[in-house]
């Protein structure tokens, strides 16, 4: 299938090369071949974009990213460093490349700003952010993004109408000590991330954000972060338990994973995994996406252009926006639904 759109996609920066090959050291077996990826912008990666029928990328940065630095002084700089880095280098390939905002997550104000600056002089498509922000003198606090103080920024992704794309990061400081230190080997895509990202977005759910703001729009990646797997206990716990205790949402969590929620493959290229999440979120909020360099365009994209599937959910959740020209293709009349407008 040609004309694939693909937004869960990692980028660092050529000058923090060493924190990249020793972040690379814990999830790939070639550190070296991984920095060279990752570190690519205009070469490597739309040459497998070419070869594997993609046709429009999204870029962010790498995890844990801005969110691993607790000086909101330092983070923020980083942020905008990073932006502007970006941005010059998808400048020659609109046609091809886009990008999600980093943002430093200290403070819901200026995070509004630097989203807003991205999104306006950049045209980037909204932001993705590496799970809860650390703070505090020792980087032992914890910003989650679920509380009224955030709605600001809420507000903002809703007039830029742009969406939130929450990724995970490595879990750090005392968490890492209890929790992890002596299981290291379930850090990161076999357990941890779906730990963190789905504790995240249920808090944003039972705290009210989606009530206070319903137009809202949060990906998450990896077909869901195990959450559609328990939706039907979740849904149960929440209606016929929770609420009756005293849990205010407005909503069920189905609706909210219908009118808030996005899902992609990212990582996770199973066809009997993906059935059983089109039957909880249905394909028309689901996304196609690689998660390279972590994963493989080979991998991703040979597993979902022979996925069994009907040809109205492959250009759904392949293409996202299908209306618009994606790879010199115009393909017209198709009702396919996307939040990301892929060529603004």
């Amino acid at each position: 299938m040609l004309g694939k759109v693909i937004l869960e996609e990692a980028f660092a920066l050529p000058r923090l090369e060493e924190k990249t090959k020793w972040w690379a050291g814990l999830f790939s077996t070639d550190a070296e071949k991984h920095t060279k990826e990752i570190q690519d912008i205009q070469d490597i990666r739309l040459k497998f974009a070419d070869q594997y029928g993609v046709g429009y990328t999204i870029l962010s940065y790498t995890a844990p990213g801005v969110q691993d630095i607790f000086d909101p002084k330092e983070a923020q700089a980083l942020a905008v460093e990073i932006n502007d880095y970006i941005a010059e280098q998808i400048k020659p390939f609109p046609d091809r490349l886009g990008a999600f905002a980093t943002l430093s997550m200290h403070d819901p104000q200026e995070a509004s700003d630097e989203l807003r600056r991205s999104v306006t002089k950049y045209g980037f498509k909204g932001a993705l952010v590496n799970d809860t922000q650390r703070a505090g003198a020792d980087g032992e606090d914890y910003v989650f993004y679920d509380q009224p103080e955030w709605d600001v920024f809420w507000q903002t992704l809703v007039e830029l109408d742009v969406p939130l794309y929450l990724h995970p990061r490595n879990p750090t400081g005392i968490v890492f000590e209890k929790l992890w230190k002596d299981r290291q080997w379930l850090i990161g895509p076999p357990l941890s991330f779906a730990v963190g990202v789905s504790l995240h977005a249920l808090g944003m759910v039972t705290n009210g954000v989606f009530d206070r703001n319903p137009k809202v729009q949060v990906i998450l990646g990896h077909l869901g972060e195990h959450i559609p797997f328990d939706m039907w206990r979740i849904n149960h716990w929440f209606e016929d338990r929770k609420k009756k205790l005293g849990l205010d949402c407005k909503k069920t969590i189905r609706e909210y994973f219908n009118e808030n929620f996005w899902v992609t493959t990212s990582g996770h290229f199973s066809t009997t995994t993906l059935n059983f999440v089109k039957d909880q979120v249905s394909s028309d909020r689901i996304l196609f996406s690689v998660d390279y360099p972590f994963e493989t365009f080979e991998d991703g994209c040979v597993w979902f252009d022979n996925a069994e599937m009907n040809t109205g959910d492959r250009l759904k959740i392949g293409r996202g926006e299908c209306e618009r020209p994606i790879q010199a293709q115009q393909v017209q009349g198709l009702q396919c639904k996307s939040y990301i407008d892929v060529k603004n």
